[in-house]
C-alpha cells in the first residue's frame, strides 16, 4: 500500500480513498502515574506465565506417570496459555515502557488472529477436560475405551484446527472492513468489539459471526461444562466412602477453579453486544484472561496436584544429577 502525497502518518490513499495503515492502542494512557507499577506487574505475570506453562509442558512430556488424558489436555492448555499471553503482553509492555502504542494494520490482524485462536481453544480444551473428569469419575470402567490416546489426539488436533479456522474467519472478515475515521483503539490490544466501533463500513456480518462464536464457545461450552460437573457432583454425593468422595473431588477441584476464573473473565469481556462495549470493563476482564489466568493455571495445577509435584521433583532431581555429572572433576 503506497503512501499518498500529503497523507497523514498512519494513512494511505488508494483510488482516491483514505485507508488505515496503522492503529494506535490507547493502552493505559488514562493512568499515567501507574504506568511503571503496571509494567512491573505485567512483566512479572508474563515471566511467571511463560515459565510456569513451559515447566508444565516439560514435566508432562518427560514423566511416564503423567501420560494420561487429563495431563495431555493440560499440556495443550499450557501451550495455548503461552500463545495467548505472548500475543498480547509484549506489545502492552512496550506501550507501558516506551509509550510505543502504534501497531500496523497487518500486525493488528495478526494479534487478533492469535488471540482469538488461543482464547477459543482454551474454552474447548476446558470442556474436553471437564468431559475427561466426568468419564473418570462417573464411568470409570469405560475410561480406557472412551478416552483412548487416539481419541485424545484427535480431539486436540480438532480443537487447534477448528479454532484456527475461527480466528482466520474473524481476522479475514475484519480485513474486508474500511477504517477511515479515528484510528485509536480503546484497548491495550486489538480485539473485535473496539475495532468494529472504528469501522466506517457496515459491520453486520462481523457482528453476526461474533455473536455466533460467542454463543458456541461461551454459552454452549459453558453449558456442557456445567452438565459434566453436575453429573460429577451427583456421582460424588452417591459415594458411601468419605475418603472416596474427597479423592474424587480433589481430582477435579483444580480444573473447576480454573474454569470459574476463565469463564468469569470471558463473560465480562465478550458476552455483550458491541454497541454496549465498555473500554474500562473490557480492559479489566482482558487482564484476567490474558495475564492472570495463564499465570494461575500452572500454579493451580502444580500446587494442588500431588502427581505433578512429584513428577516436577523427579525432573528437577534428574536435571541436577545430569548437571553434576557434566561438571569437571
Amino acid at each position: 500500500m503506497e503512501q499518498g502525497l500529503g497523507a497523514a502518518p498512519g494513512w494511505a490513499t488508494r483510488s482516491n480513498q483514505t485507508l488505515m495503515t496503522e492503529f494506535v492502542l490507547q493502552g493505559f494512557s488514562e493512568l499515567p502515574r501507574l504506568r511503571l507499577p503496571l509494567f512491573g506487574c505485567f512483566f512479572s505475570l508474563y515471566t511467571v506465565a511463560l515459565t510456569g506453562n513451559a515447566v508444565i509442558i516439560a514435566v508432562v512430556s518427560h514423566s511416564a506417570s503423567l501420560q494420561s488424558p487429563m495431563y495431555f489436555f493440560l499440556c495443550n492448555l499450557a501451550a495455548m496459555d503461552i500463545v495467548c499471553t505472548s500475543s498480547v503482553l509484549p506489545k502492552a509492555l512496550a506501550g507501558l515502557a516506551f509509550e510505543e502504542n502504534t501497531i500496523s494494520f497487518p500486525g493488528c490482524m495478526a494479534q487478533l488472529f492469535f488471540l482469538t485462536w488461543s482464547a477459543s481453544s482454551e474454552l474447548l480444551l476446558l470442556t474436553a477436560m471437564a468431559y475427561d473428569r466426568y468419564v473418570a469419575i462417573c464411568r470409570p470402567l469405560h475410561y480406557s475405551s472412551r478416552m483412548s490416546p487416539r481419541l485424545c489426539r484427535s480431539l486436540a488436533v480438532g480443537v487447534w484446527a477448528v479454532c484456527a479456522l475461527n480466528g482466520s474467519l474473524h481476522a479475514g472478515l475484519m480485513t474486508q472492513l474500511s477504517f477511515c475515521g479515528p484510528n485509536v483503539i480503546a484497548h491495550f490490544f486489538c480485539e473485535i468489539p473496539p475495532l468494529l466501533l472504528l469501522s466506517c463500513s457496515p459491520t453486520l456480518v462481523n457482528s453476526i459471526m461474533t455473536v455466533l462464536a460467542d454463543a458456541f464457545y461461551g454459552v454452549v461450552n459453558f453449558l456442557l461444562t456445567l452438565l459434566s460437573y453436575g453429573c460429577i457432583v451427583a456421582s460424588i454425593l452417591r459415594m458411601r466412602s468419605a475418603a472416596g468422595r474427597q479423592r474424587a473431588f480433589s481430582t477435579c477441584s483444580s480444573h473447576l477453579l480454573v474454569v470459574s476464573v476463565y469463564y468469569s473473565a470471558v463473560f465480562c469481556a465478550y458476552i455483550s453486544p458491541a454497541s454496549s462495549y465498555s473500554p474500562e470493563r473490557s480492559k479489566v476482564s482482558a487482564v484476567l484472561y490474558t495475564m492472570l489466568s495463564p499465570t494461575l493455571n500452572p500454579i493451580v495445577y502444580s500446587l494442588r496436584n500431588t502427581e505433578v509435584k512429584h513428577a516436577l521433583g523427579r525432573l528437577v532431581q534428574a536435571l541436577l544429577c545430569h548437571g553434576a555429572r557434566g561438571l569437571p572433576p
